[in-house]
């Protein structure tokens, strides 16, 4: 009882008298920075609800309030292995969630990289965007006819030169029989990814990181674990031809959406790279439009 009442003037102490002097003293710097604080924890959440990371923020909060109930009832041995697992905790966690952290960094790092990429837009022709977007859906709707397995990913801001390096490069332009060529089932380099790069196919056979994710579904194979595996650590744009259904799979921001005929993939390929990237650079295109003076 004795315990319980202690907690209880710890709990009061805390989150009411504490509580009550804090917003008493609150001031606009204070606003600005919870603000900051909240656009930072709702950056941090949205990386990590879709990933394994997010396990290990519930493991961290159950920990902390075990270590908070072990100093309020004072249980010594608790303490000392809590603290101690504190010190070494750190160390642990950048090990074990490299990956997490590592894509964390790169799309902190995609904002400024696209308003870079934005601004230069104009220089892209869209009509040659559009030629290249048609002859990917050729070829990858042909490849879905006769079955044969297919791995394409179109680069964005994120660069993928670890993955160029582990194939063979190519520096061709994008053509539906390149592409097929690339991918017939006794060509040396038909297992690995092809990946496009500014708009020519830049590398074949790459090896892509496969997924970590215990939830995809058993019937997909490790072609379609590598699409989500990259795209779970990019902004690329991945697209997959099962060997054995023929079915069309686009995978972006780590998800995986299925059965793509030639004009959906057309469609979905055109929103995200081609109105896209015009919206984007009419975002940060100067206004040119002048006053009547």
């Amino acid at each position: 009882m004795e315990a319980l009442k202690k907690l209880w003037d710890l709990i009061k102490t805390y989150f009411f008298d504490s509580f009550t002097d804090i917003v008493k003293n609150i001031g606009i710097k204070d606003i600005i920075d919870i603000l900051l604080l909240a656009l930072v924890l709702f950056f941090v959440y949205k990386i990590v609800r879709d990933n394994r990371a997010g396990k290990l923020i519930v493991g961290l909060v159950t920990l902390l309030f075990i270590s908070f109930l072990a100093n309020i009832f004072e249980m010594h041995a608790l303490n000392f292995l809590l603290k101690n697992f504190t010190q070494i905790g750190v160390v642990v966690v950048l090990i074990l969630f490299q990956p997490e952290f590592r894509s964390a960094l790169e799309k902190v790092g995609e904002a400024p990289m696209a308003g870079i990429k934005n601004i230069v837009a104009e220089t892209n022709n869209l009509a040659s965007i559009n030629a290249d977007i048609e002859a990917i859906c050729s070829a990858v709707s042909d490849l879905s006819r006769d079955k044969t397995g297919a791995l394409i990913v179109i680069e964005r801001s994120t660069k993928l030169g670890d993955y160029i390096n582990s194939g063979v490069l190519v520096d061709a332009t994008i053509s539906p029989h390149m592409l097929k060529n690339l991918f017939f089932n006794k060509a040396p380099l038909h297992d690995g990814a092809v990946i496009i790069r500014d708009r020519r196919i830049y590398a074949a056979g790459c090896f892509l990181p496969l997924s970590t994710k215990i939830d995809i579904n058993k019937d997909l194979g490790t072609r379609h674990r590598a699409a989500i595996g990259l795209t779970e650590i990019s902004d690329a744009i991945v697209i997959v031809v099962s060997e054995e259904t023929g079915n069309i799979s686009v995978s972006k921001e780590g998800n995986l959406e299925r059965n793509f005929s030639y004009s959906s993939l057309k469609q979905e390929l055109n929103t995200l790279l081609v109105d896209k990237a015009t919206a984007d650079h009419a975002k940060f295109r100067p206004s040119t439009d002048k006053k009547d003076v």
